[in-house]
């Protein structure tokens, strides 16, 4: 199985099934001399580990991240940096009623279309569990932005859970933090928490909308044509597990908008630097990014492992009803916001190399 690398300069490869003895992350590209320890990483796992609360699978997991090479002495050296992640809670037992069957809503029947061979023990290389080797990717990644671009902070949240929205009048970035949700308003946390309890009761799942923001995006990341930043973020995001859509800035909302409405005005500042009436990009024009928050939204679908009987085939093409067993997710949605935010975080130093190594400093002054 090829195509499992992403990223032009800062490059990672995820490797590992669920219930391996491990997975984990080879980064290669790293600058050197980039302040990092296992400490660090493992507050961003910390984030996404499953079991830390009744609206996540139980599994329970430390994701307990290692660093086997590219880190002397508190510090990147250049070289490949490997993050190993052990799995010690695997129950492989809880999926062999399955291993002749295809789960609806799963890869289970594509990858044995086209691999004729598939580890069936929670979907082995397509299990979420790939995630956290992307969230310690992630975290490596906030240290070397850190170091190009202080200014730079990047946060993710969920906007919409089933067919519950939050109220933007009530936008509080320090709600996030505060409920099991990551959501920044919290009457709507109230409200998600008995809707989801009902669902989980019930063996059942929902969908969900996250979205990224990162603040301090320096202008000019990016390019015109095929290495646009909204390009990659775009393709950074659905590959992440159970991802059905993607929007930058105003997204599918934009179609309904006139040009009036769409387009974001642009004044000089007081500091000499431009600002814009609004933020209906999303940051990015003409895949370069304009200085603004860099806004991305992706939408989660329900878990498919669900206690609820649904009709599927057989590897011989018998005809089936099956019952997904094991520890799942009610709201994948909530352990996907780190994911986001590593995504995120991975495209935008990827970006900023590319930028330092092709121009260097910003060519354009304005004033």
């Amino acid at each position: 199985m090829s195509f499992n690398t992403f990223g032009r300069m800062f490059r990672v490869t995820t490797w590992g099934e669920s219930h391996g003895p491990a997975l984990g992350a080879t980064v290669d590209g790293c600058p050197p001399g980039v302040r990092v320890d296992e400490a660090t990483i493992q507050h961003w796992l910390d984030r996404r580990k499953p079991g830390q609360n009744k609206y996540t699978t139980q599994r329970r997991e430390a994701d307990a991240v290692k660093i086997l090479s590219g880190v002397f002495e508190g510090q990147t050296t250049g070289t490949p940096v490997q993050l190993m992640i052990e799995n010690t809670d695997q129950r492989s037992k809880d999926y062999g009623d399955i291993a002749e069957t295809f789960r609806p809503g799963h890869a289970d029947i594509t990858y044995w279309q086209k691999y004729g061979i598939r580890d069936y023990r929670g979907g082995g290389r397509s299990s979420a569990r790939e995630t956290a080797a992307r969230v310690a990717a992630g975290g490596l990644a906030r240290e070397a932005i850190k170091a190009l671009a202080p200014g730079v902070q990047i946060t993710g949240y969920m906007v919409r859970m089933g067919e519950h929205e939050i109220n933007r009048d009530r936008f509080d970035w320090d709600q996030i933090d505060r409920n099991p949700f990551w959501v920044p308003d919290a009457q709507a946390a109230e409200t998600w928490a008995g809707y989801l309890d009902g669902l989980r009761k019930s063996g059942g799942s929902v969908g969900a909308v996250i979205e990224v923001v990162a603040r301090g995006v320096p202008a000019g990341l990016g390019a015109p044509v095929y290495a646009k930043l909204d390009t990659d973020l775009a393709a950074a995001c659905m590959s992440i597990n159970a991802v059905k859509g993607v929007e930058i800035g105003e997204g599918m909302s934009a179609a309904i908008l006139t040009g009036e409405r769409n387009a974001d005005e642009i004044f000089m500042g007081n500091d000499g630097e431009p600002v814009y009436s609004s933020n209906h990009a999303g940051g990015i024009l003409g895949g370069i990014s304009t200085g603004q928050d860099v806004v991305v939204r992706f939408a989660v679908k329900p878990t498919s492992s669900i206690l609820q009987p649904r009709q599927s085939i057989t590897k011989s093409g018998e005809p089936t009803q099956i019952i997904t067993k094991g520890r799942h997710d009610p709201c994948v949605g909530i352990r996907a916001v780190p994911v986001g935010e590593a995504m995120m975080a991975c495209v935008i130093l990827d970006h900023l190399l590319m930028h330092r190594g092709q121009v260097g400093e910003h060519r354009g002054s304005i004033g």
